[in-house]
């Protein structure tokens, strides 16, 4: 089919446009591209009603997460941090320890649900900060 992505990019956009979909509808506040005080990026930061912070990584196939060595450097700014996917990728390879959303450009569902490691006081200030002031810089472009 012509209009199915083919590239990389094409697929880790449509998976952050499906995710970000689905933390909205369950009722989380989402920003992409993230960047964090470690000099990492997250794919996908939201924040719960109650201030919980998830951290959501997109692969977009198995090359893409075989040569990412550098996601638990952000288990230390989440309470729950998960991996999302494509149908087809190989759902087993996803270590057991984190969540597993499953996307595409429209939506997506939580296979897994991530485990709460509750961040401390000031780690959850300054992400909170971080992502409010993010999140109000982007609303005046």
């Amino acid at each position: 089919m012509l209009d199915e992505p083919h590239s990389r990019p094409e697929i880790t956009a449509l998976l952050a446009r499906g995710v970000t979909r689905m933390l909205a509808e369950h009722g989380l506040a989402p920003v992409l591209e993230v960047p964090l005080a470690n000099g990492r990026r997250a794919d996908v930061m939201a924040l719960t009603a109650r201030g919980e912070v998830w951290i959501v990584e997109t692969k977009s196939c198995l090359e893409d997460f075989a040569v990412d060595l550098k996601w638990p450097a952000y288990m230390d700014y989440c309470d729950r941090f998960f991996f999302a996917v494509t149908e087809q990728f190989p759902q087993a390879l996803i270590p057991e320890d984190v969540g597993l959303i499953v996307a595409d450009g429209f939506g997506g569902a939580i296979l897994r649900d991530s485990p709460v490691r509750p961040l401390a006081g000031a780690r959850r200030k300054a992400v909170t900060l971080l992502f409010a002031r993010l999140a109000a810089l982007r609303a005046l472009d």
